[in-house]
């Protein structure tokens, strides 16, 4: 830190007043969002005003002219150039700039990832339309005094009448107001009863912390109160918020947000799906007075921009994000709570691989404010760091209702088999009716899209796979279509086989949520069902309208995918069943596949009976004796966690050891796999980091690249990054169609 700051005084010193400091051309070290690891330096015209760190700069860039990022000192290893050999910067954005701890996170996350510094802060670059000049927006506003038309129509008069309040409004709000057409707003303006102004950018809403006053049970009014205390202790804290489905996570936490606004300062909510949280909103603009800042790639580019801008003055005051939101140029940040806090989505995998909750504790830990992590459901690694003493553990045991968990049964699918050619069990199909009968809700959770995850020919055995990848095409019926969930190739259904030339002979292996839905309409008839999956809802609106139908009670049977286990709060929801519950269990080479299906099947039961009455949900399963199922259908979170800790130690796995995956990949299979090899024979060697592999990948074929992988594996003590730095530093540089991806505590080991 002391060298950064020295960096920056020194930055600034070059600004001086006296006239032979403003006769000197200034070096400014530049980076830009490219896959590099340095800055470059830059010439500032003599007399021109320093632009401090963070600040935006149009600087010529090979042929190109890029937008970089004034930084606070130089990286890397650039070769220094000579003066007059050098550019100089093509000019300064009026752009808020970047607060100088979003320069030091971003350079902690490349450091800790092992990606260029330049492809981490294109992160903080998301919003293209923040870098765009600001264009007013033109409106019109009626003249006080000024004489009727000499020729008045019923639809000027209604122009004039609906304009009569003095709001400024644009030309087709006024017209769509009015009930007539723009070309009646344009005379009215020729004639001077309307005049062109520019309209007042829009504000963002200010939350008020004192906008409702929640009531709280005991558990949840110590939690309120801890929470409160963290936040106005004003020093960093990582607290684990850990309460059962319907405990009331939500509200409790809002009383830290609401805490942090009376502090004066900025909030950030992230959440794993940000663009399913209608009902979330809804809660919000309850306790707060108006609805949040939402962060999503649903956006529009202008609203992207506008939110950006407003963040990076102090405008947005509370932000409801995606994992991204971390990268956003918070001014006066003092908390962030990330919400379902154990959920994969967090995890970035492509790029800069991160886990946005980890990062969040960074972040916190670096502005020296609280982060509250809630789950029902906390990752292992949380409930090591609660049991450890680095987080603070609140536990809220019971619902906020005072209704009980639901009673969880197993159906043994080994005795109970459905009919064939079905997939519900007799014992579901009887719940089903009786919860209907009853006039509530019952929700049928299957973690796979589409109609069947496999076609094949009856008559040749010819089985449909990606021709780009090492997968079976999934059948979409509803959209007559063989999709690949990998790359996204798609055909047709065709509606003979391709090998064999015999018509009809295609049949579908497997359940996937369409055929399920399929099979419930034959039985259900009159039922009015929903069907959540992701890609038969493409469209936000559409999405959150499907869900508000839900919450209303309009739908008997809501069939989905893991977009279910989401947070919803179905009110009416009374039975729960679980289509497949090994399905997530079959991941052999992933070591949270336990505990990733535990969290899944103990949320999507979680939904059932949270208001009135005590919920049932049922797991069809062909391994009832597994920990998994045992725990879920005990409810005995504790056992299954003591289980899962003692394997993860014992086989010095995360958080008791640490990992990291290299993925090789090429167009060619053998090149492949020769640079895999000759990676693993320039591995350094070391008695506490064992490199495993090279094997090809269990999806060894994505988008036409072959693939291989390595596994990294270290105590928790090692510097597993240094090892990687120097591993690298003895390969061959990667070049042409070979790829190097690497992941810091990988979570896909497909």
């Amino acid at each position: 830190m002391i060298r950064k700051q020295t960096a920056l005084d020194s930055l600034f010193s070059q600004s001086g007043s006296t006239d032979a400091s403003r006769d000197a051309r200034i070096r400014l070290p530049v980076l830009l969002p490219v896959a590099l690891d340095q800055t470059y330096d830059y010439l500032l015209e003599a007399g021109a005003d320093v632009p401090p760190p963070g600040s935006f700069v149009m600087v010529p860039f090979g042929q190109q002219s890029r937008i970089g990022i004034v930084w606070y000192t130089s990286v890397g290893e650039g070769k220094a150039v000579a003066e007059h050999k050098m550019k100089a910067i093509d000019g300064v954005l009026d752009v808020p700039p970047l607060p100088l701890i979003s320069l030091q996170f971003s350079e902690w996350i490349a450091k800790y990832t092992l990606a260029p510094l330049g492809m981490v802060v294109r992160m903080a670059m998301s919003a293209p339309a923040a870098f765009d000049p600001v264009k007013p927006r033109m409106g019109v506003v009626i003249v006080p005094g000024a004489p009727l038309p000499s020729r008045m129509s019923p639809e000027r008069a209604r122009a004039l009448e609906v304009a009569g309040d003095g709001q400024i409004r644009a030309k087709s709000a006024l017209a769509e107001e009015a009930g007539c057409s723009s070309a009646v707003v344009n005379g009215l303006v020729a004639a001077g009863q309307l005049a062109d102004v520019a309209i007042p950018e829009r504000r963002f809403p200010k939350p008020r912390h004192d906008a409702h006053e929640a009531t709280f049970g005991a558990h949840q009014g110590q939690a309120v109160h801890l929470l409160r205390a963290a936040v106005e202790a004003g020093t960093f804290s990582a607290t684990l918020l850990d309460g059962v489905t319907g405990s009331g996570k939500t509200e409790v936490y809002f009383e830290a947000v609401a805490a942090t606004l009376k502090a004066g300062h900025q909030a950030l909510i992230l959440l794993p799906e940000i663009a399913l949280t209608s009902q979330f909103m809804a809660r919000f603009a309850k306790r707060f007075g108006c609805a949040p800042v939402e962060w999503h790639s649903a956006l529009s580019p202008p609203e992207r921009g506008r939110i950006w801008r407003g963040i990076a003055t102090g405008d947005a005051r509370v932000v409801i994000g995606a994992r991204s939101a971390l990268f956003l140029p918070f001014v006066d940040l003092g908390l962030i709570v990330v919400d379902e806090e154990h959920d994969a989505g967090f995890k970035q995998d492509d790029r800069v691989h991160y886990q946005g909750r980890d990062m969040a504790v960074v972040r916190a830990s670096l502005g020296k404010f609280p982060v509250v992590l809630a789950s029902a459901t906390p990752s292992i690694e949380s409930h090591v760091n609660a049991r450890t003493g680095r987080y603070r553990h609140i536990i809220l045991p019971g619902r906020y209702s005072g209704v009980e968990m639901p009673d969880i049964k197993a159906i043994d699918l080994r005795s109970e088999q459905p009919d064939k050619g079905k997939w519900l069990s007799p014992t579901l199909v009887t719940a089903m009716i009786e919860t209907m009968a009853a006039g509530r809700q019952t929700l049928l959770y299957l973690n796979r899209r589409g109609y069947a995850p496999l076609t094949l020919c009856r008559k040749c055995g010819e089985r449909f796979q990606c021709p780009q990848c090492t997968a079976w095409l999934v059948e979409h019926r509803f959209k007559h279509r063989l999709n690949c969930h990998h790359c996204g190739f798609s055909l047709p259904i065709p509606e003979k086989c391709p090998k064999c030339q015999e018509p009809g002979s295609l049949i579908a292996c497997g359940p996937g949520v369409e055929r399920v839905a399929e099979e419930v309409a034959e039985r259900f008839p009159e039922a009015k069902v929903a069907l959540l999956s992701s890609d038969l809802i493409p469209s936000l609106t559409e999405m959150r309208a499907v869900i508000a139908r839900i919450e209303a009670g309009e739908c008997n049977i809501i069939i989905g995918t893991q977009i279910v286990a989401k947070g919803h709060n179905f009110p009416g929801l009374a039975t729960v069943g679980i289509v497949d519950g090994d399905l997530g269990l079959a991941q052999g080479a992933d070591p949270r596949a336990g505990e990733r299906t535990f969290q899944l099947l103990h949320q999507v039961t979680g939904r059932a009976g949270r208001m009135a009455i005590r919920g049932r949900g049922f797991v069809q399963t062909h391994s009832p004796a597994h920990p998994v199922m045992a725990a879920i259908i005990s409810g005995d979170r504790e056992a299954f966690l003591e289980q899962e800790i003692r394997t993860r130690q014992i086989g010095m796995l995360p958080p008791y050891g640490r990992l990291a995956a290299l993925v090789i990949s090429a167009r060619d299979k053998e090149l492949a796999e020769m640079a895999a090899r000759e990676i693993v024979r320039c591995a350094p060697g070391s008695e506490r980091i064992e490199v495993l592999g090279p094997a090809e990948a269990p999806i060894a074929v994505v988008r036409g690249r072959y693939r291989w992988r390595i596994l990294v594996k270290a105590s928790r003590e090692m510097d597993i990054q240094g090892y990687l730095r120097l591993w690298m530093s003895l390969i061959p540089p990667v070049k042409g169609d070979l790829k190097l991806s690497i992941d810091i505590d990988p979570y896909n080991f497909l």
